[in-house]
């Protein structure tokens, strides 16, 4: 390891274990599920990345009771609160407002969000860990209802955080901010990733590769995949009227990662702290408009 590596790595403390996850929450017998739920796997989405008006404003009361979901959740954030508690309160907001979690029943995924917390890169299953102060801790959800889904997640302080990661969490809000600027009519989707790695790099940050942004629509995740670093291969072109996610994974080290035996818990490889930050974006005439707002 690299003196300027041992450095970036100073702060940086494998924290997280498994713990001990509550029982499967309930939603109102009214609220209409995603077809896969119960399902091994969603069926194979064969539509058009381009929406109609229809969809798209259906799509603009999914992400916005998403982004409102999100906002409750996080204000329960603080030392000595269990990741279950963030799942509860973001579960009863989104059933209050007659919406689906989506993640709920996702491919067996048991809880209504995911709670990423410190080397931590993504799908964390809420459970009894509570919160220490210093930790770092993504909230990631989705919504689905009138048959479509918003989705959008951000990484929050909890109490007293270190300046390297305050750093990190700050910069990886603004490579999604380039990335969702980067977004025009002709450009190819691998814009994106170019914009973001190209960041991330000016600050020794690993660019996490084989989670990505995705099309979503009346399918959670639709196949198109949007990546955060800067590969040739993704050409598909951008058209006004597309739907998808910019949500860049940074970490304070490797981009390499593993998977707990939960078959959802992934964790950067080095154990180096890591953010990210999601909307779900509407591609315009002249650029992308963020639907994931309160």
């Amino acid at each position: 390891m690299s003196p300027a590596t041992q450095k970036l790595h100073s702060l940086d403390v494998t924290t997280i274990a498994p713990g001990r996850i509550s029982p499967r929450r309930s939603v109102p017998a009214d609220i209409p599920y995603p077809a896969y739920v119960g399902k091994p796997a969603p069926d194979r989405f064969t539509g058009s990345e381009v929406k109609d008006d229809e969809t798209i404003a259906k799509m603009r009361v999914a992400c916005r009771i998403a982004a409102q979901a999100m906002a409750a959740a996080a204000e329960v954030i603080a030392p000595g609160v269990t990741t279950d508690e963030i799942d509860r309160v973001g579960h009863e907001f989104l059933c209050d407002h007659e919406a689906y979690p989506s993640t709920l029943g996702y491919r067996g995924f048991p809880k209504s969000l995911c709670t990423s917390v410190n080397e931590v890169i993504c799908h964390g299953i809420p459970d009894n860990r509570r919160l220490n102060d210093g930790d770092i801790v993504n909230i990631d959800i989705t919504a689905f209802i009138g048959g479509v889904h918003g989705d959008t997640d951000a990484t929050y302080f909890v109490g007293d955080v270190a300046e390297e990661h305050r750093l990190l969490v700050e910069r990886t809000h603004e490579a999604m901010m380039r990335g969702v600027r980067s977004v025009r009519p002709g450009r190819q989707i691998n814009v994106v990733g170019r914009v973001i790695e190209a960041y991330a790099k000016r600050f020794g940050y690993g660019v996490v590769r084989d989670f990505t942004g995705h099309g979503i629509g009346t399918a959670f995740h639709s196949g198109l995949i949007v990546p955060h670093y800067d590969d040739a291969m993704f050409d598909t072109m951008i058209e006004p009227g597309m739907t998808f996610t910019i949500e860049p994974m940074l970490t304070r080290g490797t981009h390499e990662w593993n998977m707990w035996d939960d078959g959802w818990t992934v964790v950067t490889k080095d154990g180096s702290w890591t953010a990210q930050f999601e909307h779900t974006l509407l591609v315009t005439d002249d650029g992308a408009e963020i639907l994931t707002v309160p």
